[in-house]
């Protein structure tokens, strides 16, 4: 890719000669005769370079006209690098130049080999700086990904999630637009990195975004950047998530939450591969692979008018879904112990077995907060567990009210769907009876802060019923 410099200088020999220079080196120019043609040209187009004289028409020797184009350079665009030249040349000009935002200066006539030097040297520094710059931003993003999900294992013993890998290992090496389907904590974050991974794009990133977490006001600069100055706090240049993306892959997670005013301009990027950072005239081009994910049902969202029916067909050109955890059984207790694995190593503790109760109860449950919650509840029952197998208590699990007349009539567990499980068949063929009331009755008096009484109310209990059963189990 040749690297466009633009010329600015009132006398067109000159732009001549540095244009039968340049070009040979592999430089494409543009050429400019005036400071407000050439502000114009930058606030159009996308240069790696600015090479120009210091003095005009209106005034040839004192450099004010040129400093003053190097300021307006500058507001527009804080990493162009600028050339400043002429042929009026003092140390007190060159030091205000500088001063104002040029980063080199030479003197008319100039030494050829000194200005080819430093022509490049200048565009392989911005390089550098815009490299280190997306670098970090990505790193940051990276981060933050990194620590906010668990690393879950890709297991798929059950049947329906072979069935599941076997179209998403298919569809992986594509380019087409994947959208992920299922309930929270499916694991669709998870699964969209092993696309990424397994795509002809896994040597360069994958950006992440939580749509649900992008306000309105923000959507812009978060996914097309900004320029310094564009707003109050821009007191930078920003690279946006799809610059970010170029060349990788870019996760919309939550894609239902984009807001409505926003998905006209997620539609055009994603049908033109273009955009415009905010505060810029610049169009650019980028080149993503589009990877979505929601529990939202978004034929309903579109009916309702929150959702665009063409930046539907636009996402969803392969939509997989992902199985809750309820319906992949067979993949419970391996998942149980490889997060146990991990929660060991994370907090340097001793790895732990599952109790066959345990593994039963882990297998017996509904799981509404899927994977995540399963990892939870690992990482909780690896810390607090005081033996070398973990137990059913240990593992804290809500306890469904339909056991309760398993357990004992008088249970009587106040009905609380959030906290609620199905099991299928009794508990006395699942779990020991003593450690399903021990269980119950620490969530009781977890619930209460100790409070015997108001816990044995709740379970319909006497005082001194509620203190026997304790002695019991």
């Amino acid at each position: 890719m040749k690297h466009k410099i633009l010329l600015v200088d009132d006398d067109i020999d000159i732009l001549q000669a540095l244009k039968i220079l340049l070009v040979p080196e592999g430089y494409t120019v543009n050429l400019c005769q005036t400071p407000e043609s050439a502000l114009a040209a930058v606030k159009q187009h996308d240069f790696d370079l600015v090479l120009m004289d210091l003095n005009y028409s209106l005034d040839t020797t004192s450099g004010d006209e040129g400093i003053q184009l190097v300021e307006s350079i500058r507001k527009l665009d804080d990493a162009l690098p600028i050339v400043v030249m002429t042929g009026w040349a003092t140390i007190e000009v060159a030091v205000s130049t500088m001063r104002n935002g040029a980063n080199d200066f030479i003197q008319k006539p100039w030494d050829v080999d000194r200005l080819i030097a430093i022509i490049s040297n200048q565009i392989k520094l911005a390089k550098s700086e815009r490299n280190s710059q997306k670098l970090s931003q990505q790193n940051q993003l990276l981060q933050q990904k990194i620590d906010s999900e668990y690393q879950g294992e890709l297991i798929s013993q059950s049947t329906v999630m072979q069935t599941t890998m076997a179209l998403i290992k298919q569809v992986a090496a594509s380019n087409a637009n994947i959208l992920l389907t299922g309930e929270n904590g499916t694991g669709k974050s998870m699964f969209a990195r092993y696309i990424h991974e397994h795509s002809n794009r896994h040597s360069e990133n994958q950006i992440s975004v939580n749509m649900g977490a992008v306000s309105e006001a923000l959507f812009e600069s978060e996914m097309f950047g900004h320029v310094k100055g564009s707003f109050t706090d821009a007191k930078a240049t920003r690279i946006g998530r799809f610059e970010l993306a170029d060349g990788g892959s870019l996760f919309l997670d939550e894609i239902a939450n984009t807001p409505y005013s926003q998905q006209a301009k997620l539609l055009r990027v994603l049908e033109d591969q273009q955009f415009e950072k905010v505060g810029s005239n610049k169009t650019q081009s980028v080149d993503v692979r589009l990877i979505c994910a929601t529990n939202a049902n978004l034929d309903e969202a579109v009916l309702a008018g929150e959702f665009r029916k063409d930046l539907l067909y636009r996402i969803n050109t392969i939509v997989i879904e992902i199985p809750p955890l309820r319906s992949r059984k067979e993949d419970i207790v391996l998942l149980a112990q490889s997060f146990l694995a991990q929660s060991a190593q994370k907090h340097l503790k001793a790895n732990l077995s599952l109790g066959s109760n345990a593994e039963k109860a882990l297998v017996a449950y509904s799981w509404p907060g899927n994977i995540r919650e399963l990892s939870h509840v690992m990482e909780r029952a690896q810390i607090l567990c005081k033996a070398d197998v973990i137990s059913v208590a240990d593992l804290g699990l809500p306890v469904d009210v339909s056991l309760n007349e398993s357990i004992e009539p008088s249970l009587n567990l106040p009905q609380n769907p959030s906290r609620s499980i199905s099991l299928t068949s009794t508990a006395g063929e699942l779990l020991n009876l003593a450690e399903i009331e021990l269980n119950i009755i620490d969530q009781r008096l977890n619930h209460f802060d100790g409070n015997a009484l108001k816990a044995a109310k709740s379970l319909g209990l006497s005082r001194s019923a509620f203190y026997r059963r304790l002695d019991k189990v």
